[in-house]
């Protein structure tokens, strides 16, 4: 089992962000709508804590809320962002990652579980 990392948590008005050696982890609250604008935040926490090297993506969706799918298009632009990756038990979540991802040119995946999601975070990471 791998063991998670201790890592800089921040706090913002949509969620807590987590930033670790080689991925990002986030939890958004209750009820959130994910907008364009937030693009801003991730920008600002990969050139501030990743400069100069790859890491993921991680979003835990433990709660419910809603997300334009056309922020993964200014999403995808950030260079070192290599993947991305939606941690969720709920099955629903398939269908709409299904249509989250037609907007990201990068490697888009979901799974039922952190340790699923760390795994394959390190063979994003390879590719």
């Amino acid at each position: 089992m791998k063991e998670l990392q201790l890592g800089i948590q921040l706090e913002f008005s949509f969620g807590k962000v987590t930033v670790y050696e080689d991925y990002v982890y986030v939890i958004m609250d209750e009820g959130v709508t994910v907008h364009t604008n937030f693009n801003d935040v991730l920008i600002a926490v990969a050139e501030t804590h990743f400069a100069g090297r790859n890491f993921i993506y991680i979003t835990h969706r433990i709660y419910s809320y809603s997300i334009d799918p056309t922020i993964y298009l200014k999403t995808a632009k950030v260079k070192n962002l290599k993947g991305f990756i939606v941690v969720s038990p709920n099955k629903d979540f398939k269908d709409a990652q299904n249509i989250e991802k037609l907007f990201f040119c990068k490697p888009f995946a979901l799974f039922s579980t952190m340790e699923e999601a760390l795994i394959h975070k390190d063979i994003m990471l390879l590719e």
